[in-house]
């Protein structure tokens, strides 16, 4: 496995990161997600839109869509974590006047999301963790957070959720889109179940509360769901 920790050393140095200091890695995150994010077989696999699409049943570019269409431009607009897929790519293109700033505690997914949008100007990489952003209060307009949640124990999803929501400006839009406990009469209920029981440990939360219970005070909530009630999409209005 550390074979490949060459590789992974010589492509993450190689991306101009805007940081202040280096923020250690979550223990949850090398712990169960080390097979999805941190190994650098990882990427490799997982970097194809087809298997990206495949994971969501064939509704990420419907959800890509549903979340890329809430925002205007010209704004400054976070993105936490990086995405497999085109997403970002996309969120750069359908906003070509605004400012695009995406950060990730890991720095292979950012290396990564570095060389796809390499000819993308509008799009500004920084290695943060998402508890503990450096960004002031208000920095930006907007924030998207795009299947984040579910891969986080609760303390550090409410951390995460609330610092979203501390950086962008009051009356600004912060968007999640996340798993969702579907209806009992689709059939991929009993499907997910064992799947995200035993790959995804944390994503469940998302099936018995609401997203609205970690969140500070804010102006406006409103959820929609989708796909017999597997996904949701929250926009919050600070």
């Amino acid at each position: 496995m550390r074979s490949f920790l060459g590789l992974k050393r010589s492509f993450a140095d190689k991306i101009p990161l805007q940081h202040k200091e280096t923020p250690p890695m979550p223990k949850y995150l090398t712990d169960t997600y080390w097979w999805a994010y941190i190994h650098p077989n990882a990427v490799w696999f997982f970097e194809r839109q087809w298997i990206v699409n495949l994971i969501l049943w064939g509704n990420f570019y419907k959800l890509r869509d549903l979340a890329l269409r809430e925002f205007k431009e010209p704004s400054k607009l976070l993105q936490v974590a990086c995405v497999y897929g085109n997403f970002t790519q996309e969120l750069a293109k359908t906003q070509p006047k605004s400012e695009i700033h995406v950060a990730d505690v890991a720095q292979i997914q950012l290396a990564n999301l570095k060389n796809k949008t390499a000819d993308l100007k509008n799009v500004t990489l920084h290695h943060q963790d998402a508890t503990k952003l450096e960004f002031t209060d208000s920095s930006f307009d907007n924030a998207i957070v795009f299947f984040l949640l579910h891969e986080m124990p609760e303390e550090v999803r409410k951390k995460s959720v609330q610092e979203a929501i501390r950086v962008v400006k009051p009356g600004g839009k912060v968007v999640f889109v996340d798993y969702h406990s579907p209806s009992r009469l689709n059939p991929l209920r009993y499907v997910m179940i064992p799947i995200l029981k035993y790959l995804e440990p944390f994503a469940l939360d998302l099936w018995k509360a609401e997203i609205r219970q970690w969140l500070p005070s804010v102006t406006s909530i409103n959820k929609q769901t989708y796909f017999g009630g597997l996904y949701q999409k929250v926009i919050v209005i600070k």
